[in-house]
């Protein structure tokens, strides 16, 4: 089985008295990403780490145990059957004890998504009543379960023919913006700068589509990673940008910067008509007769 389809958690999905044994799998992979290696440039060998302790030098992996720091240097060791033997409540069980609408839950508090799907034939029928109840009431199910020895606290919803689990932050993980914008005027935007900027906004306006976007950066690396291959590893500088063009003469007010967006935006027949009528141009006088002789 593809690594893909293994799942990470199996548990049980209950709703009052409906339990629903289900499967949760990775939504989303970080092996898409660019991963950079340390590399010893004069042997070619990839940098491993050791782990050390200070006066005494690497050390085995038997020899290490798991603490929490209780004081600046002083820690309480515990061993893996401490932890394991801890005890959480509904641990292989996800009980939804809330329903909330889809705006209640801040974007902030979303972390990792997984799909779920029911533990076999037997569990469709009451998978797809959970699945049903949830998407006619236009709801989310909240609720907490453990994973990889810890807590977590989740968002069930309905996604295509399943359900999407997304794990959410604890609040408080989060930090409190306002430090973050105690310096930010409180003072609302100008409404004729709001205007032009909402007729740009509805102008673009459109349904998500993610295949619009691209990892450009790790499609660039993988051009320069070939290029390097194809040179035998020659130094090349690929895909440099431009310096910054100086916009300054260009755009000197927020209401031109709006102006240029907005007719940027128009359709091609529409952008070549000017804004406003143009002015006639002005007459030339008629050449002066030339004086006769006396």
């Amino acid at each position: 089985m593809p690594a893909a389809l293994r799942p990470v958690w199996t548990g049980q999905l209950r709703l009052a008295l409906v339990t629903v044994p289900i499967k949760l799998y990775a939504a989303a992979q970080s092996t898409a990403r660019v991963t950079f290696h340390q590399i010893h440039e004069p042997s070619g060998q990839r940098i491993r780490y050791e782990k050390v302790a200070p006066g005494v030098g690497p050390v085995p992996a038997e020899e290490i145990a798991k603490g929490v720091e209780v004081q600046k240097g002083r820690y309480v060791l515990l061993s893996d059957a401490e932890i394991a033997g801890v005890k959480v409540e509904g641990k292989r069980t996800l009980d939804l004890v809330q329903f909330v609408s889809p705006a209640d839950i801040d974007p902030m508090f979303y972390d990792t998504p997984y799909f779920a799907a029911p533990d076999g034939k037997l569990a469709q029928d009451s998978f797809r009543l959970v699945r049903d109840a949830l998407a006619a009431s236009k709801t989310y199910g909240v609720g907490q379960f453990a994973m990889r020895g810890r807590a977590h606290v989740a968002a069930v919803k309905p996604y295509d023919k399943g359900l999407l689990v997304e794990t959410l932050r604890f609040a408080e993980e989060l930090r409190r913006p306002d430090a973050y914008f105690e310096e930010l005027d409180a003072a609302p935007a100008d409404e004729d700068l709001v205007a032009l900027a909402r007729e740009l906004i509805a102008r673009k306006a459109a349904p998500f589509d993610p295949a619009r976007f691209h990892d450009d950066y790790a499609e660039a690396v993988e051009r320069l990673v070939a290029a390097k291959v194809a040179t035998h590893g020659e130094t090349i500088i690929e895909d440099a940008e431009p310096a910054a063009k100086d916009r300054g003469a260009e755009i000197v007010s927020l209401v031109d910067a709006l102006k240029r967006s907005l007719g940027a935006d128009r359709p091609p027949a529409a952008r070549g008509r000017p804004e406003t009528p143009a002015r006639p141009a002005p007459q030339r006088r008629p050449p002066a007769k030339p004086r006769r002789k006396a």
